[in-house]
């Protein structure tokens, strides 16, 4: 059995098939499982997962049309599955299962634009539900799968996976004793990016509302703040950190997993939905996620203590899986879901898991 997982979509997304990779591998044991990405994030996450046995690591929106299409027909009936994470509702990505031609091409059908973003090339699919995570509906698709090879399973229900190596560990190990920050500290992180294709920017919580944030965590818990974050969000961290008078600590590092590998040592990770978020998920910590128009079913930290901070309007959520950019149709404030959600509510939040952590 041939199978490969099209994870061309975000690094999150990427991220939330992990569970779905490790229930295949537990009825398929001898499977090539291959999986194919863009991004070179997901490549990080996902180099030394054992359940894979090979990554495609190719750029479809740098290399252009032609040597894309070129580079698809290399892999042309090359597999006899393919899964396409959800959630991936884009004609393009249909298009690609299509031409890469697996003979079982595994997908959600979406409840909104599927048919223009021609999900009727795929021929194994389960219908969209806007009540469940991501994760469970990329597990509904492989039981699908199961069901079709006639393969009794049981319910599978683990959580999101990231592995390292040893010198990824000593990466991070040296990072904190370079920055002197030992057991006895309190660590909390922050990411206060997220993406930023198809107006996603607008998800993203105020900058000097981080700051302050920050400087009352400090105040309380005299903790350490650790600013996470890719090369792009560098000069957000710049501008919170010059906000809380250089009171934290901006994380650079070569890789996602190097960053995912510091992340380890936060005692509480705050965050915007993001990548981050979910790679906080993985790594078991304890998550405040910030939300404004997405939907908390889709996407909230998954199999991981946490907690949410949000408004709670009428209009929330307004972003569902389609092409379509991120907007907002109110009429009084833009956005108001995220640029009214005060420092106190998410402050409170905060609060609310260390002291869980502690009768723990």
């Amino acid at each position: 059995m041939k199978i490969l997982v099209i994870a061309l979509s975000g690094i999150g997304d990427a991220l939330m098939f992990s569970p779905s990779i490790s229930f295949i591998r537990k009825y398929y044991p001898d499977a090539e499982i291959d999986l194919i990405c863009m991004f070179k994030g997901v490549k990080d996450i996902y180099e030394f997962n054992p359940k894979i046995n090979r990554i495609i690591y190719f750029n479809f929106m740098k290399e252009g049309f032609l040597k894309s299409l070129f580079f698809l027909f290399k892999l042309r009936k090359k597999y006899d599955v393919t899964f396409n994470v959800y959630p991936s509702n884009r004609k393009e990505y249909n298009v690609i299962s299509f031409l890469i031609g697996a003979k079982e091409r595994y997908a959600v059908r979406y409840l909104r634009k599927d048919i223009s973003n021609f999900g009727f090339l795929n021929n194994q699919t389960i219908i969209e539900n806007d009540f469940l995570h991501n994760v469970e509906e990329n597990l509904l698709l492989v039981e699908l799968f199961l069901q079709n090879h006639n393969i009794v399973y049981e319910e599978f229900d683990e959580g999101l996976e990231i592995y390292f190596n040893e010198k990824t560990n000593n990466y991070a190990q040296e990072f904190l004793n370079k920055n002197k920050i030992d057991e006895k500290d309190f660590v909390v992180g922050i990411h206060a990016g997220c993406a930023t294709l198809k107006n996603h920017i607008k998800r993203r919580w105020e900058p000097g509302k981080f700051a302050e944030l920050g400087k009352k965590i400090i105040e309380k818990y005299n903790s350490k703040i650790l600013l996470f974050g890719g090369p792009d969000e560098y000069e957000l961290n710049e501008k919170i950190n010059s906000l809380m008078n250089y009171q934290a600590l901006i994380v650079k590092t070569e890789s996602l997993l190097q960053t995912a590998a510091i992340m380890k040592r936060a005692n509480i990770f705050i965050t915007n939905d993001s990548a981050l978020m979910h790679i906080a998920s993985a790594l078991k910590l304890n998550v405040v996620a910030i939300f404004g128009p997405t939907n908390t079913n889709y996407v909230h930290p998954y199999k991981t203590n946490y907690k949410i901070a949000k408004l709670n309007l009428d209009c929330q959520p307004c972003f569902y899986y389609s092409p379509k950019p991120l907007t907002c149709l109110r009429k009084d404030v833009q956005f108001k879901c995220i640029k009214e959600l005060t420092v106190d509510i998410v402050f409170d939040k905060v609060e609310e898991l260390i002291q869980q952590s502690h009768k723990s």
